[in-house]
């Protein structure tokens, strides 16, 4: 089997959809906005920086989904789709995913974002297969808290191992697509490693390592 798995944050997106919900729900009032944009733009620096405590990043970040009711929650995420995820779709992206599309490659998106945010931007890419980090949910309501392990670091290596188990693949030929350093040990782990409009560390393990480097952004 071929898979083309892709990063969605900054990779298929201009921008970070985990930072841009939560400006978003610090903009119509779902949350504390100045407290909450503090915590948001700490966070999004750490990640950066390759330090996030994935953990304390998704309790803070899964706890609005707790205090909603999906209902709510749902009609929210599509005025978010609408106004912040749409205009940064990368055209590119699109192009990139029909030309694995055309040689019937099996397409993943493999992300720290949760599922919440993130299933309806699959959607759009029209890919089937998300990986995700799983927000619990329980009696009709999410919990704040999250199922299995989060989608994040060398765990997106053991997320992407357990779905080929659990779709009986033995092997694979594998394409991985991202931005962040954080996804090294993905990166160290496929036989086609490209770097998307990488952040520096990425940019220069890559040179080191001999990896593509593309851009979907120019």
């Amino acid at each position: 089997m071929q898979l083309a798995v892709f990063d969605l944050d900054n990779t298929l997106i201009a921008g970070d959809s985990d930072y841009l919900w939560g400006e978003y729900l610090a903009d119509i009032g779902a949350v504390d906005a100045e407290a909450y944009r503090l915590e948001n733009q700490r966070f999004f620096e750490e990640y950066e920086a390759g330090r996030l405590d994935i953990m304390e990043f998704l309790a803070f970040q899964l706890q609005p989904l707790s205090a909603h009711p999906p209902s709510r929650l749902r009609a929210w995420r599509q005025d978010f789709l609408k106004e912040r995820i749409q205009p940064i779709v990368l055209p590119r992206a699109l192009d990139l995913i029909d030309q694995h599309r055309r040689q019937n490659h099996t397409l993943i998106i493999l992300t720290a974002t949760n599922r919440f945010i993130t299933e309806p931007i699959a959607d759009i890419f029209g890919v089937k297969h998300l990986l995700a980090t799983e927000p619990e949910f329980k009696d009709g309501r999410y919990t704040g808290d999250i199922a299995g392990l989060p989608c994040f670091g060398a765990h997106k290596v053991q997320r992407l191992e357990a779905w080929m188990n659990d779709a009986g693949v033995q092997q694979a030929e594998v394409w991985f697509y991202t931005d962040s350093h954080n996804d090294l040990p993905m990166m160290r782990q496929v036989k086609h490693p490209i770097a998307v409009d990488p952040d520096e560390p990425l940019r220069e393990a890559a040179e080191k390592m001999g990896w593509p480097i593309i851009s979907l952004r120019s």
